[in-house]
């Protein structure tokens, strides 16, 4: 791993890495934060995936996490949230292409050589810090719109590697939003099957989580019908699944919303990581 800039935070280092990914094809970018526990012993790993047009360094910058972070003694990945580069097929639209990987594996032309980014996150990223930096080997995943798509979608079907799992204003149940369905038909096909996989909704239903979920969903977000967050709260009930789904007042979809209740979720995921 190439580092492009480390500086200290909070008593730990945020460093930002670059590397050659097999799995995309391309040159890679992520953000990481070691808090100062980490200079003494092993700590648990919280993913961040980010939302449409963000890169690493949008939550890095913007959501405040490393100051929980370090209190609470985590370590932080901020992956970006596609492959990038001349060569990586692209499109003028802000909600496809590069920006726009939405985690999962795409099978269909252009995008196939390089959006891979469910295995990114699941596989390849995951055994490059595993081996590079101290961490215990307990994981937490979260994220905000499509990046909390991403978490909810990559726990709930590797629950074996992820002991906890939150999201800020997640896409809860894409295969029935713009927000979804279009990505969905370019990168994986217009075989809708195929597509539930990468649909919390239809996961919850389908599987359940083996513990509980914390989401928060703004009530003055401008994009709450691409969210559709009461199919994901109507399952939940049906299911009786373990969850808290807070609406928060006012609250719109901007990194002031994630940055508001950031702490919250640091600390829910430390209770559980720092328990396993």
């Amino acid at each position: 791993m190439q580092i492009l800039s480390q500086s200290q935070s909070h008593g730990g280092t945020q460093t930002v890495f670059r590397h050659r990914s097999a799995v995309c094809d391309c040159e890679m970018t992520f953000g990481v934060f070691l808090p100062p526990q980490a200079k003494a012993h092993p700590v648990p790993l919280l993913w961040y995936l980010s939302g449409l047009t963000c890169t690493h360094e949008n939550a890095m910058t913007k959501a405040g996490l490393q100051a929980h972070a370090a209190r609470y003694g985590l370590a932080l990945v901020f992956p970006d949230t596609s492959p990038r580069g001349a060569g990586v097929a692209d499109d003028d639209a802000y909600d496809l292409g590069q920006g726009a990987g939405f985690y999962v594996d795409a099978t269909q032309e252009p995008w196939s050589r390089h959006y891979r980014m469910f295995a990114y996150v699941v596989h390849e990223l995951r055994a490059l810090l595993a081996e590079a930096l101290p961490l215990n080997g307990s994981h937490g995943i979260t994220g905000h719109s499509m990046g909390g798509h991403g978490a909810l979608t990559i726990a709930l079907r590797n629950p074996a590697l992820f002991r906890s799992v939150s999201a800020f204003a997640p896409i809860s149940n894409p295969t029935r939003s713009d927000w979804g369905r279009r990505q969905f038909s370019a990168y994986l096909g217009d075989d809708e099957a195929a597509w539930a996989g990468h649909d919390a909704s239809l996961l919850l239903a389908a599987h359940g989580w083996p513990g509980d979920i914390l989401i928060d969903q703004g009530t003055a977000d401008q994009f709450l019908d691409q969210l559709r967050p009461e199919v994901l709260a109507g399952l939940i009930a049906s299911r009786r699944q373990p969850a808290t789904l807070r609406l928060q007042g006012g609250y719109d979809h901007s990194y002031a919303f994630v940055a508001s209740f950031g702490e919250d979720h640091v600390r829910w995921h430390a209770e559980r990581l720092l328990a396993a």
